[in-house]
């Protein structure tokens, strides 16, 4: 056991020591970084057209905020049962928790292009929207599917939900946050009970609100189609993109010095264990939901998959069988044959790059959910490789320099880790024997 949680620095590369300084400098960067990704993005619309880079910006601001969401259900999670180990990694998570207003305000845009040109996006915004501009016939108000659907597939519902749910994630991490801080100061225990009982009624306000949110944002893009497994796959990428991030933190962090004896190889084992479950959960939820489809093979849920295999015109196979058969290995076979290994979840010089690969997958994964309902007039989907992903690009950088910048903003304000803890002694003594 004590081999086991010996120190491998020998295998961590070197990074220059960095300052508290730095902090507010790298926010600075971030910030900068941010606001030109978004202003990129926006010229993207002279050149590509709003619905493209409408498009592009749905991808960010699902790939971002579903890391925001995993830290919140992890954190959450790591109330209800009481962990021990996850008390560092906790801290870092609030931190990232600050993104959610901002997300908030960077989700506008698309609320906009409801109000103003609706069915640019979500096409069935407008009920006069000609099918045969995508390959079908008729208007959306004269489908049938739309109809029985349409006291849930409306611009009111779609604008009240996603309000309830920015307004629901926001509150929720300010409390969990608030109270966690307050704790650094007096010890009181009542902080902990409080974000006992906030994770208990904010799990399930959570699930749902992320749930309707996906639904109404990425599922309904193609909305004749139907999945009851579409909330657990994101839940499932969002729970597997922030231990990605909290991996990549912490290692900073160690390099830097901040959580030199701090951070040690359990504490790393355990967040590795955590990334294998919820890949194969990932993978098994992905398979269930492709099997049932397949099996019933019903024309109706089949042509979601048909269309990102052949195209419609000529029955060849189309640049997205291939996304698609990148993100069989990629989500699931790489990520799973490495973090198999004991040894490679220790190393500080691997996991980082386990982490990225498996955000740079979550972020292919939802341009494949997306880009695809993207149709010509003859009801195939855009090419992947085309110019208009680089805008899908911008937004992810524009996005993410926001949510950085929000982060690296927190960081300072409190304690480096949560010092009045209860369970704080516990995590930083936390060895292999503790989890048996």
């Amino acid at each position: 056991m004590s081999t086991h949680a010996a120190s491998s620095s020998s295998s961590v590369p070197a990074f220059p020591a960095t300052t508290a300084n730095s902090t507010a400098a790298g926010a600075s960067k971030a910030l900068v970084i941010g606001i030109v990704g978004i202003v990129l993005t926006a010229i993207g619309i002279f050149v590509s057209g709003g619905s493209k880079v409408a498009l592009s910006w749905l991808v960010g601001m699902t790939f971002w905020g579903g890391i925001a969401l995993g830290m919140l259900f992890l954190v959450m999670i790591h109330h209800i049962f009481d962990a021990s180990w996850s008390v560092i990694l906790r801290r870092q998570f609030e931190h990232g928790l600050a993104a959610f207003k901002w997300l908030a305000l960077l989700f506008l845009p698309l609320l906009l292009a409801v109000v103003v040109y609706p069915g640019t996006v979500w096409k069935w915004m407008d009920p006069n929207y000609d099918l045969s501009q995508v390959g079908g016939h008729g208007t959306v108000g004269a489908d049938v599917l739309w109809v029985k659907k349409s006291a849930f597939l409306n611009p009111t519902t779609f604008i009240v939900v996603t309000f309830i749910s920015f307004a629901i994630w926001a509150w929720l991490s300010a409390r969990l946050r608030n109270a966690s801080f307050a704790q650094d100061s007096d010890g009181d225990l009542r902080w902990t009970y409080k974000n006992r009982v906030t994770s208990a009624f904010g799990l399930p306000l959570a699930a749902i609100t992320l749930t309707l949110a996906i639904v109404l944002w990425v599922k309904s893009l193609d909305y004749h189609w139907f999945s009851t497994m579409y909330g657990v796959w994101y839940f499932a990428n969002c729970a597997r993109s922030a231990l990605s991030a909290g991996i990549i933190i912490m290692v900073w962090l160690w390099c830097r010095g901040d959580y030199k004896g701090i951070l040690n190889n359990n504490h790393l084992h355990s967040i590795g264990q955590l990334m294998l479950a919820f890949t194969i959960f990932w993978a098994y939820v992905t398979f269930s939901q492709y099997f049932l489809i397949w099996n019933a093979n019903v024309p109706e849920e089949t042509f979601w998959y048909n269309l990102r295999e052949i195209n419609n015109t000529d029955g060849l196979p189309n640049q997205w069988k291939w996304v698609g058969m990148t993100l069989l290995f990629g989500h699931f076979v790489v990520p799973f044959l490495t973090l198999l290994s004991y040894k490679r979840k220790l190393n500080k010089r691997v996991m980082p790059r386990v982490a990225i690969w498996i955000a740079a997958i979550f972020l292919l994964d939802l341009i494949y959910n997306i880009w695809p309902a993207k149709k010509t007039s003859g009801g195939d989907p855009l090419p992947f490789f085309a110019v208009h992903q680089l805008w899908t690009l911008t937004a992810v950088v524009g996005i993410g320099g926001i949510c950085i910048w929000a982060y690296l903003r927190s960081f300072p304000t409190t304690k480096l880790i949560p010092i009045r803890d209860p369970r704080i002694e516990e995590c930083l003594t936390y060895h292999e024997s503790s989890a048996d």
